[in-house]
């Protein structure tokens, strides 16, 4: 007896091809995404490597930051100041965007010393090389004596200095902000020159590291300036508010 071949047989084998061909493709889909991401991302146990790929990224998003504050500050003004709020004068983060600042005022550096080179022994290290490099609270006590001889805005490296900035130093390599820096360190701020001036030369912080100077040859150089240039700096996003008394507790004590 002859075998039947009719079109059901026909259409069945092409319904079988048909998905044999959008399975094979869809696979080939998955395998090219899956290329096109393996090829992206980077894996590596290089830490410096990370830590540049994430000051890199920081800086990305600090620019969207800054040009989003832009577009923020050009509507407020746009809007106009129709707000009566009695808060807003007393708002220190009211606003999302630092304006460039132009004045006379004091840069000082600090640097490691050359000669911790020459301390290290046969074994790569030393007792005593934390006293030859930069510490965190060096360049805290000079940021603390140029605000309490009348800074008015300061600079660290390449940033403003914020109400949240915070100093970090990890070995030699300042973290400051998101971003990182090795000496030497620059601190610069804008104000009366003469002020900040004798605030370093009475610090007693500052007094101590100067006997290292002498003692180890750390970097000291303090320069008068007639003009610094600050650029324009993204702010404090969130409001500073302040701690005020509880007026119904104050009349009962």
């Amino acid at each position: 007896m002859a075998k039947r071949t009719g079109k059901h047989g026909v259409k069945h084998s092409v319904m079988g091809s048909l998905a044999v061909f959008v399975v094979v493709a869809f696979s080939g889909y998955l395998l090219m995404t899956n290329v096109r991401v393996n090829r992206t991302a980077t894996v590596t146990s290089d830490t410096a490597q990370l830590i540049e790929q994430r000051v890199q990224r920081v800086d990305e998003l600090q620019k969207e930051i800054n040009d989003l504050n832009s577009k923020i500050n050009a509507l407020d003004t746009l809007a106009g100041d129709n707000s009566s709020s009695t808060d807003a004068s007393e708002d220190a983060g009211s606003s999302t965007v630092l304006p460039a600042v132009q004045g006379p005022g004091v840069t000082v550096t600090l640097d490691d010393s050359p000669l911790w080179e020459n301390m290290v022994g046969d074994s790569g290290s030393t007792a005593n090389i934390n006293d030859y490099v930069i510490h965190q609270q060096d360049i805290e006590a000079v940021v603390n004596a140029l605000w309490a001889g009348g800074a008015e805005s300061m600079m660290i490296q390449d940033q403003r200095v914020l109400a949240n900035s915070a100093v970090l130093c990890i070995g030699n390599v300042l973290m400051l902000q998101g971003k990182q820096y090795s000496p030497p360190y620059t601190i610069s701020a804008i104000g009366s020159s003469d002020g900040m001036i004798d605030a370093l030369n009475q610090s007693q912080a500052i007094t101590i590291y100067k006997q290292y100077v002498s003692a180890f040859g750390l970097g000291w150089k303090v320069e008068t300036k007639d003009t610094l240039d600050f650029p324009e700096s993204a702010a404090l996003l969130q409001p500073l508010r302040y701690a005020t008394v509880s007026k119904d507790e104050s009349e009962g004590n």
